[in-house]
C-alpha cells in the first residue's frame, strides 16, 4: 500500500489510516505538554540542514507540532491573500506558480506530523491529531472556496494554450482541484461544504484512532502453553516476550488489521482458531458502526452538491477508471471465476478435514490451516522450512538492492550519520551507476504498540526541481520482531512485500518533474500502485532469487527442490486471496453507491446484501477487511478506490509480461521503465506513459496467469 503526503500549498491534510508507537524522543512521551513552547527551539519553522532536508527526527519535539501549524496556515493565509488581490492580470507566474509555491512551512510541518502519527503515535499525538485536522481542513477550505483565488485559476486556466506542456499540466491540476471542492457553488453551497468537510474529517480522524485503540485492546492472551500446539519455539517466545511487555501472563496474540491472521495457518487448537477469527471479524464494530453510517451518508451529500449522483462517482471521475460502470465491469468479470477457483481450493480443504474428522464445510477460522496442509501435500512446502532462507538483512541488501542495481543500475550506502525516527530504522543514501546522488531511502520493517498496520510508502521530502529537492522516502512494513538475540525470518508473502513496498519508494526517488504537487507518486489511485506491483515479481526472478535466498546460519542457497516447490506455490490459494480482495473491493464501491437520499441502518446487513448482489457472498472466504476495520476507505484515502489495486495488477502483469519477452533483468529494460513511468509522476497523460512503454494498452491475459485463474 501507498500512502503519500503531497507538499503542495493546496492538498488538503490526509489523516491517515493509523497512527504508531514509540518515538525516538523523550519528549514525544505521551504525556499531555502544558508549558509554552520555545519557538527558538523549534526545528519545523526553518528546512532542515541536514542532507537532502532530511527532517532532524533527534530534535523535533511534540510541542513544536501545533505553534508550526499555527503558523503555518497563518503565512500561506497571507501569501494566497496576496495572490488573490493581486491588481495585476492573472498569469501563471503571478497565480498558479505562485500557489505552488505557497505554504512551505504548513507543508513542510504536516508532511512530518501526519507520517509520524502513522508510525509512531501515543495520546499526546493522537490528540493534536484530532485537534488539528478539522483546523487544516478549513484552512484548505479557505484557499479552495475562495472565489477571487479561484476567478483568477479560472482565467489562467482558460488561456492555457499558450503555456508549455508542463506549465498546463499544473494549471489543470489546480483547476480540477478548485471545481472539485467546490469553487463553482454559490456562497450558501460553500458554507454547506465547509461543515460537510469539517465533520467528514472529524469521522474519518476518530475511526482511524478507534482502529489505532483496536490494535492495543482487541488481543487474546493464553494461558495453557498447550494450546499453541503448532507455533514453533521462536513464535512462542515472541508471544510470551509481547504479553510481558503487556503485564499479561501466559501469551499474547496480537491483530493485523486484516480479517485473515497470519497465526491461523499454524494453530492446531481449532476453538482457539475461533476466537481469534471471532475477535478480527467484529472488532471496533460499536465504535466504528456508526461512524461507517454518518460518514458515507455525508460523503453522499458531498457528492450530490457538487453534481455528482454518489461518492464514487465524484472519487473516480478524475482516475483512469473515470467512472463506476469501469470499476464493476472488471470486478463483476473477475469475481465468478475467483469463487469458482475458490470453491475448488476449498473441495481440496474439506477433504483434508475429513481426514481429521470435521465434517461439513470449511469455516473461515479452518480455511487457512488447513489450505497449509494441502499445500504441503500438493508442495510438500513448509513455511517453516522456507524461512530460515529468508534472513531480512540478506533479502533487503542481497535480493531487493541487488535487483534494483541490476535493473536500474542503483546502488545503496547506509547512513549511520542521521537520525532516525525509531530506533528499529534503518536509512540509506541512493546513488546512479555515474555516482550521482538520488534520494534517501529509510526501512523501518517491524511492528511496534500504536503502528498502523499494513505496510506502505511515503515521503518526507518530494523530488522537485522547481525547490531544488531531491526526494526522502521510507517503506513500513509490520514484521514480527523476533525475541531478543533471534533473527528475522521471512515468509514468502513478507519478501513479496518488501519489494512491493520498494516499488513505491522506486516511484518517488526517479520523480524527475519540475513541480511537486505532479512529483513522484502523486498519480491517480488506480495507476499508483502500478510501478508497486510491478516490482513485487522480481522477487522470484532466478538470478535475484540465487543471490538471496540462502540460509542464515549455513549460508547454503535454497534447494533446488525446495525452491521448485515454493515457485509452483505461489499460485496456490490464488482463488481465496482474489475472492477475498474482490469482496472488499466491491463492498467499499457499494458504500459509495448510496446516493445522499439513501438510508442504511445496519452496517453488518449492507455488507452482506453488497456481497450477495456481486455473487462473491461466499460464506468461507470473507473479505479481507470488514467495513468496521476499512481503513482504507473510512480512514485513508482509498475511498471508492480500494479496487485499485486490482486495476493497477492488470497494468503490472502486462509490463512485467512484457519484459519478460523483452530480456527480463536487464538494465535496458530498466532504464525504459524507468524513464517512461517511474520518472513522469503525474506530468503527463498517465494510459499515454504506459502506451510509450508497452508500445499498446494493457490486456488482462497476464493478470489471469499472474493469478492462476486462467484454469
Amino acid at each position: 500500500m501507498q500512502k503519500t503526503l503531497l507538499a503542495t500549498a493546496m492538498t488538503t491534510a490526509l489523516v491517515l489510516a493509523g497512527c504508531s508507537g514509540n518515538s525516538a524522543s523523550p519528549d514525544n512521551s505521551g504525556n499531555s505538554v502544558s508549558a509554552m513552547p520555545d519557538k527558538s527551539s523549534n526545528v519545523l519553522l526553518k528546512a532542515s540542514p541536514l542532507p537532502y532536508q532530511t527532517p532532524q527526527f533527534d530534535k523535533i519535539k511534540i510541542n513544536d507540532y501545533e505553534p508550526a501549524f499555527e503558523q503555518g496556515m497563518t503565512e500561506q493565509a497571507k501569501e494566497i491573500k496576496d495572490i488573490a488581490q493581486n491588481k495585476e492580470p492573472a498569469t501563471f507566474e503571478n497565480t498558479v506558480l505562485s500557489l505552488e509555491k505557497s505554504g512551505e512551512l504548513l507543508s513542510r510541518a504536516r508532511t512530518v506530523f501526519f507520517n509520524l502519527s502513522s508510525i509512531q503515535s501515543n495520546d499526546e499525538i493522537q490528540r493534536i491529531e484530532a485537534a488539528m485536522a478539522p483546523k487544516l481542513s478549513a484552512h484548505s477550505d479557505n484557499m479552495l472556496l475562495n472565489p477571487t483565488l479561484f476567478k483568477r485559476v479560472k482565467n489562467v486556466y482558460d488561456n492555457r494554450e499558450s503555456l508549455s506542456a508542463i506549465d498546463q499540466r499544473l494549471t489543470e491540476h489546480y483547476y480540477k482541484q478548485f471545481v472539485r471542492a467546490g469553487a463553482n457553488l454559490s456562497d450558501s453551497d460553500k458554507a454547506t461544504m465547509r461543515e460537510l468537510n469539517k465533520q467528514i474529517t472529524n469521522l474519518q480522524t476518530e475511526f482511524s484512532q478507534n482502529i489505532l485503540a483496536s490494535f492495543k485492546n482487541d488481543t487474546i492472551v493464553v494461558t495453557d502453553e498447550s494450546r499453541l500446539a503448532g507455533l514453533s519455539k521462536s513464535e512462542k517466545a515472541t508471544l510470551k516476550s509481547a504479553a510481558e511487555k503487556a503485564g499479561e501472563q501466559g501469551y499474547l496474540i496480537s491483530l493485523v488489521n486484516t480479517t485473515r491472521q497470519p497465526v491461523l495457518s499454524s494453530l492446531e487448537d481449532r476453538g482457539l482458531r475461533e476466537e481469534i477469527w471471532r475477535k478480527s471479524a467484529n472488532r471496533a464494530m460499536q465504535v466504528n458502526g456508526p461512524i461507517i453510517l454518518k460518514l458515507t451518508k455525508l460523503r453522499a451529500r458531498k457528492a450530490e452538491l457538487l453534481g455528482f449522483d454518489n461518492w464514487a462517482s465524484y472519487k473516480i471521475d478524475d482516475q483512469m477508471a473515470q467512472t463506476p460502470e469501469n470499476v464493476f465491469e472488471i470486478l463483476d468479470d473477475l469475481a465468478p471465476k475467483a469463487v469458482a477457483k475458490a470453491k475448488r481450493e476449498a473441495s481440496d480443504i474439506e477433504q483434508v478435514m475429513q481426514d481429521d474428522g470435521i465434517n461439513g464445510p470449511v469455516k473461515p477460522w479452518d480455511w487457512a490451516f488447513y489450505a497449509e496442509k494441502v499445500r504441503k501435500q500438493k508442495y510438500d512446502l513448509n513455511d517453516a522450512e522456507v524461512k530460515p532462507y529468508f534472513e531480512l538483512n540478506n533479502v533487503l541488501e542481497k535480493g531487493l538492492f541487488f535487483a534494483m542495481e541490476k535493473l536500474y543500475g542503483i546502488t545503496f550506502k547506509e547512513r549511520t550519520d542521521l537520525p532516525v525516527y525509531v530506533d528499529d530504522a534503518r536509512v540509506f543514501e541512493v546513488f546512479n551507476q555515474d555516482g550521482s546522488a538520488i534520494g534517501l531511502f529509510f526501512f523501518d520493517p517491524y511492528a511496534r504498540e500504536g503502528k498502523a498496520g499494513g505496510a506502505w510508502m511515503s515521503e518526507f521530502v518530494t523530488q522537485s526541481h522547481m525547490d531544488g529537492t531531491k526526494p526522502v522516502v521510507f517503506n513500513e512494513l509490520n514484521i514480527v520482531k523476533p525475541a531478543e538475540g533471534e533473527p528475522t525470518l521471512l515468509t514468502f508473502s513478507e519478501v513479496t512485500t518488501l519489494f512491493h513496498e520498494f516499488g513505491h519508494a522506486a516511484h518517488g526517488l526517479f520523480s524527475d518533474v519540475k513541480y511537486p504537487s505532479l512529483a513522484g507518486t502523486a498519480t491517480a489511485r488506480d495507476f499508483v500502485e502500478f510501478p508497486s506491483q510491478f516490482h513485487e515479481d522480481w522477487a522470484i526472478e532466478p538470478d535475484v532469487l540465487a543471490n538471496y535466498a540462502k540460509h542464515y546460519e549455513t549460508g547454503e542457497p535454497i534447494p533446488e527442490a525446495l525452491l521448485e516447490k515454493m515457485l509452483n506455490a505461489v499460485k496456490f490459494n490464488q482463488g481465496y486471496d482474489t475472492t477475498e480482495y474482490l469482496a472488499s473491493a466491491l463492498v467499499d464501491m457499494e458504500w459509495h453507491m448510496i446516493d445522499a437520499n439513501q438510508h442504511v441502518a445496519d452496517v453488518s446487513k449492507f455488507e452482506k446484501q453488497a456481497l450477495k448482489k456481486h455473487g462473491i457472498d461466499y460464506a468461507p472466504v470473507p473479505p479481507r477487511y470488514k467495513s468496521n476495520y476499512f481503513s482504507h476507505t473510512f480512514a485513508g484515502g482509498y475511498s471508492a478506490g480500494y479496487y485499485a489495486y486490482l486495476w493497477t495488477e492488470v497494468l503490472a502483469a502486462d509490463a512485467f509480461a512484457h519484459m519478460q519477452n523483452s530480456g527480463g533483468l536487464s538494465r535496458a529494460n530498466g532504464n525504459d521503465f524507468r524513464k517512461e513511468i517511474l520518472s513522469k509522476g503525474n506530468s503527463e497523460d498517465l494510459m499515454q506513459n504506459y502506451v510509450d512503454f508497452r508500445g499498446q494498452k494493457p490486456q488482462v491475459e497476464a493478470l489471469l496467469e499472474r493469478r492462476g485463474l486462467d484454469k
